[in-house]
């Protein structure tokens, strides 16, 4: 395993991807820097108890960086003997639906590229939102496609993938083979 490996760790909603998440990181040994992408929403007392569960689930020592927008220039702020936790990859996302889709692609080209050379561990959680019902709406399609090519194109170049589903942990860098990143539309 390289000594600065991309992981990507994906699954269904509530599967568990963030506490394996949060295990990997606790495993690697180095400080810890939770990005969380989450915008608080005081007016969604549900979303606020959600953020709760997870700041209560991690460790005091921590260190907690909320970066909502600017993934890839807040990453390449991390030391290098650091090990980096972003969670979620799908509230990332939703908060940038409203741009276009060129600027979409800069931002995903941009994230790419931080990730493939910053030295620090990098672990990503990813939401599967594509097993479900076609959205009925627009936004909720844009959604789904923008993140699901997202995961994939990070699936690709990262050193280890797991799918957490159903209680269990499925190490797909193990079980299946990627496909080649030409065959990525964009």
């Amino acid at each position: 395993m390289p000594t600065s490996p991309l992981v990507l760790v994906t699954g269904p909603a509530s599967s568990g991807k963030s506490e394996w998440a949060e295990s990997l990181a606790d495993q690697s040994r180095r400080r810890v820097i939770y990005i969380a992408t989450a915008q608080r929403m005081a007016t969604d007392p549900e979303w606020e108890a959600k953020i709760k569960a997870h700041q209560q689930r991690r460790p005091p020592h921590w260190q907690l960086w909320e970066i909502p927008q600017d993934l890839a220039p807040g990453l390449a702020d991390a030391p290098a003997d650091s090990c980096v936790l972003i969670d979620s990859l799908g509230t990332w996302v939703a908060n940038q639906l409203t741009i276009s889709d060129p600027a979409w692609e800069k931002l995903v080209q941009e994230l790419l590229a931080t990730l493939k050379e910053l030295p620090a561990i990098k672990i990503l959680v990813a939401e599967e939102t594509g097993w479900g019902v076609i959205p009925a709406y627009p936004l909720g399609r844009l959604f789904r496609q923008r993140l699901g090519t997202l995961t994939r194109k990070i699936g690709i170049i990262a050193d280890e993938v797991y799918l957490v589903t159903g209680g269990y942990v499925l190490p797909l860098h193990h079980l299946g083979m990627p496909l080649d990143s030409t065959q990525l539309m964009i």
